[in-house]
């Protein structure tokens, strides 16, 4: 990780920092958070939702054996 300089007005931080502690977390994650957000999210989180999306679209049922995946199910058929 490197570390990013910012420059903003202590009563500015003063708050982001009363909020973060009320939130049981630090400035510093918030601001990692909301850049995450705003270049898209983190790519292993974007892996697992198509993923999830994948299995929510597969016409195969989940009855009592439980779901049977086949290969196709779960690669990308681009």
């Amino acid at each position: 990780m490197v570390n990013l300089t910012l420059k903003i007005d202590d009563e500015l931080l003063r708050r982001a920092r009363i909020r973060a502690l009320e939130q049981g977390t630090s400035v510093n994650a918030v601001v990692r958070r909301h850049l995450e957000e705003f270049t898209g999210g983190d790519p292993r989180d974007q892996g697992l939702r198509r993923f999830l999306d994948l299995a929510g679209e597969t016409r195969t049922g989940s009855g009592p054996e439980g779901r049977a995946w086949r290969r196709d199910d779960l690669y990308d058929r681009c």
